[in-house]
Parts: C-alpha cells; structure tokens; sequence
C-alpha cells in the first residue's frame, strides 16, 4: 500500500468508516475549532431543520438566547404557529444565506422595505417573515411598527450572541427586480405583492453563496467582533423547485453547492465551524432510517443522533426527554415544524 495511506485511521477508508461502523457508530465526523460550553451564549437561524437544532440545545440545558419571547398567556403549539420559541429571534425560518445577510443588513441599519408588505384580501403581512402572523395585520402600518419593533431587538441579539448557529437550507430564492429584496417564498404562497412587483425566481450559484457567507461573517463581527459562526447543510429535501428540473437533481444541485461552501468557507476562518447535520441524516448506512415515511421529514431518533453527537464531540450530554412520537406516515401534517416551504406540496398536480 502507498506510504500515504499506510498509517490512516479506519475513518480514512469507506468500508471501517462507513459499512462496518453502521448508522450509529460514526467516528471522527466532528472535530471542533473552539469549545462549546454551557455558559457560551447562543442564537440560532436557519431553514425548518434549524427549529430542531436550537430546541435541542435548549433541552441540553445550554444558553440559547430568545430576545422575542411569547407574551404571557401565549404558550405551547399556539405561541409557535405565530413565530415564537422557533428561534433567537421572531424571524421565522431563513432558507438561504442571501436571506440571511440582508436580514444583517436591515438590522444594522434598521432597515424597513415597503416592497416587503404583502396583502391578501383585506390582511397585510410581512413578506420577509410571512409565517410569524398567520392571520396577517390589519394595516401596512402595523407591520412596519412590528418590523421596526423586531429590528430593535435583533440588534440586542446579534449583540449578546457569542456562537451564532446558522443552518443553509435551499439555494432557490425569490427576489424583487427593482431593489434586489429577497424573499423567502413565492408569490401568492401566503400573500401578494403590490401590483406591478416584479419578482423574479432566482437560483445561487456557489459563488453567490460564499460571497454571502463571507459578507454575513463581517456583518455578524460589527455587532460583535468575537463572535463565532457554525454552519450546517439541512437534510430536509426541497418539497417543490421552480427550477424547470426534476425534483430530484434540483435538491442534488441545491444541497451540493451548499455543502461545497460551507466546507470551503469554514475550512478557510478559524472562528467558522461546521456540524455534519446532512451526514448523520443521509449517510448511506442509515439506509435512509432517520426520515419519516414521506422521505422529508427527520425523525425524532435522527434529531437525537446528530444532536448527541454534537454534543458528545464537546464532552457534553443531553439531558433526559420524554419520548416524542414517530411523525408517521403523514409527517407533512405531524411534524411540529413550522416551515412555509412545506406549504407548497399544495400546489402540487
């Protein structure tokens, strides 16, 4: 054997480090830059996966920063179906690092984009964020003084965060010709845009992805100059391109230039780490175990993996959970994300 393989580990070769170690024995995925402690301060945002992430951090007991928590009277199932509890901040769920950037932006600078206010019938809604009022507002008005209001407290957040956990969920976007204005859904999904907008459908490519991954870093350093970022690529397929492709090569494509650059971007900045969500989730020897029924939808068992091994790569544990339930067949209805995305399976033939 060449002298360059003669001294790897099993993890090094595909037969130890993938056949023989089956879906639950994996070693060496997770070698951390910098620790993680339980009195570090975090925030977490990204696509529908990320929902699983800060919430099992949450029940590891670690800090995970909430400056837009529900109001008093508003709890469980209801405070989440209006954007609270899902992450740091009432954002709702961020699928692409474009999206996340401007959102930077806009906070440092506290940003309103009246382009970003939509309506269906009488109801107006926050196009940036459209799943935090599912009922919309009764005014534009109203949804500038709740963006103005949110601005302010992601300010607090970016702030205080010292670790910011951010999950790339799809490279396909939505965005406004005339000012460049992102969305995260499509027009008509939830609500309309005024007539006239021209949105147009918009696909990043990897290098529009590491120019946004290294414009969000400097954006995260203002607010705080020793701030850390972990990235990680959801394993939670598209549910519908717009792409004119197969479903299937468009999510390949999609999770493959995220993958690629959030590899590059984090092998590149020594306080950028990476947690292999997508791995755990889709590796082959998992023979596809960790997804529901619908081929989607994580299991609570493959949550609990990637989480665990996280956590175990730090030295820490997870506490104890009560059991939680398959989401079944039907996981589209059963899983307790809250993802506008999923909302398009209602489009379909």
């Amino acid at each position: 054997m060449s002298d360059h393989f003669a001294n790897l580990p099993g993890s090094a070769f595909w037969r130890p480090g993938v056949v023989e170690s089956g879906p639950y024995d994996l070693t060496g995925l997770i070698q951390p830059k910098f620790p993680l402690t339980r009195d570090l301060t975090i925030a977490t945002a990204g696509s529908c996966f990320a929902q699983h992430v800060g919430r099992a951090l949450r029940q590891a007991g670690l800090p995970v920063l909430d400056v837009e928590p529900a109001p008093p009277g508003l709890e469980g199932e209801a405070a989440r179906t209006y954007g609270f509890g899902l992450y740091s901040g009432r954002y709702g769920n961020i699928y692409t690092a474009r999206q996340m950037r401007q959102l930077l932006e806009d906070t440092r600078k506290c940003t309103i984009r009246p382009q970003a206010i939509w309506q269906r019938g009488p109801r107006y809604y926050d196009a940036l964020r459209p799943g935090t009022e599912p009922d919309g507002c009764a005014s534009a008005s109203e949804v500038t003084a709740l963006r103005q209001f949110h601005l302010t407290r992601l300010k607090q957040l970016f702030t205080e965060c010292q670790l910011f956990i951010f999950t790339l969920g799809l490279t396909e976007t939505w965005e406004d010709v005339a000012t460049g204005t992102i969305f995260p859904s499509a027009p008509g999904v939830i609500a309309d845009p005024p007539v006239g907008t021209d949105i147009r459908f918009c696909n990043l490519t990897y290098p529009d992805v590491l120019e946004d991954l290294s414009a969000l870093r400097k954006l995260l350093h203002r607010f705080n100059p020793t701030m850390k970022l972990l990235l990680t690529v959801s394993p939670v397929p598209l549910t519908a391109t717009a792409s004119g492709r197969h479903v299937l090569l468009a999510n390949t494509t999609s999770k493959a230039i995220l993958r690629a650059a959030a590899d590059a971007f984090s092998r590149a900045h020594g306080d950028v780490d990476y947690m292999p969500s997508y791995e755990i989730i889709t590796h082959p020897a998992a023979r596809g175990r960790f997804f529901s029924d619908n081929l989607r939808s994580v299991t609570p068992e493959g949550v609990d993996h990637v989480m665990s091994n996280f956590l175990a790569a730090h030295g820490l544990t997870a506490l104890p959970t009560p059991d939680r339930p398959d989401p079944g067949p039907e996981a589209d209805e059963a899983d307790p994300l809250i993802c506008e995305e999923a909302l398009l399976e209602a489009f379909r033939p």
